[in-house]
């Protein structure tokens, strides 16, 4: 098992006015996030959020952080999200099993000491996409079956965004410190997650491109400030890390999936400051 975590730096808005292409793409891209046997995991000091994959093979898998954090256990001071995007799996909490399929996602309360990630199929392991944020309160651990969740439908084919959101981790399935995560799928024929953009700086957030219409399809990811925009383009199960300054918005060569993970101040999802169409430069 290959367990790996890469530090990522905060950043002010000056800070990436000249940036490369190579130099945004090493400050805010995990390019890797799933493979057989391994543990990989970002994180990012824009509010300390750990995100990343576990795909276990022939044998249980578990995040391992004590003096990388300054404490015993993982879950110590921290809670976590979950969401499956591969084969069925499992995950025991504390000893308790529970089987977990495709687009299956958990809650996982502040002061959990163990948590083991498996897949029923090695030939078709689990994808389990975590994300991590500190937390004071200790809330219930939760399985959250995307059966339960009536996903929200917005957008229209004819600005290129229809699309379903399905809410994991969010005040109307669980409750939580700061964490919220959840899953968006866009239809075949769209290509826009967010436009017109916003922002929020009261959170930051991070974006996992997946399920892309075909091996060709490409994702542009949009941020910066309104003024000055940057880009990176993304292939299948890559990530961005989004600081709350900046926009964030995102549109492909063909329809895809995202996993939204965010933390800060608040859990108000609809928290944004809308931009002008016409402030975008």
């Amino acid at each position: 098992m290959a367990f790996n975590m890469e530090i990522k730096y905060a950043h002010a808005p000056k800070d990436i006015r000249h940036y490369s292409t190579e130099e945004m793409r090493e400050e805010f891209l995990m390019e890797k996030i799933f493979n057989p046997g391994d543990v990989l995991l970002t994180y990012t000091m824009n509010d300390r959020l750990i995100f990343g994959g576990i795909t276990p093979a022939s044998e249980p898998l578990e995040v391992v952080l004590d003096s990388e954090l300054g404490v015993q256990y993982f879950l110590e001071r921290r809670e976590l999200g979950v969401i499956n995007i591969g084969g069925d799996g499992y995950i025991t909490i504390d000893g308790q099993k529970n089987s977990i399929k495709k687009q299956d996602g958990y809650y996982v309360g502040l002061g959990t000491h163990e948590v083991l990630f498996e897949s029923v199929d090695l030939h078709k392991p689990a994808k389990f996409y975590i994300a991590s944020a500190p937390a004071h309160k200790k809330y219930p651990s939760k399985k959250i079956s995307v059966d339960k969740i009536a996903p929200l439908v917005l957008g229209d084919q004819d600005h290129m965004n229809k699309r379903k959101i399905y809410q994991y981790i969010h005040p109307n399935q669980v409750e939580t410190n700061q964490l919220q995560m959840g899953y968006t799928i866009l239809e075949n024929g769209s290509s826009w997650n967010t436009m017109p953009a916003h922002t929020h700086m009261r959170r930051m957030e991070t974006y996992m491109y997946f399920d892309f219409f075909d091996k060709n399809t490409r994702a542009m990811h949009i941020m910066g400030t309104p003024n000055e925009t940057k880009h990176i383009f993304l292939e299948n199960e890559q990530a961005i890390t989004n600081p709350s300054w900046s926009i964030h918005s995102g549109v492909a060569t063909g329809s895809y999936s995202f996993i939204w993970a965010m933390c800060g101040e608040n859990i108000a999802y609809d928290d944004m400051d809308a931009i002008d169409m016409h402030d975008l430069k």
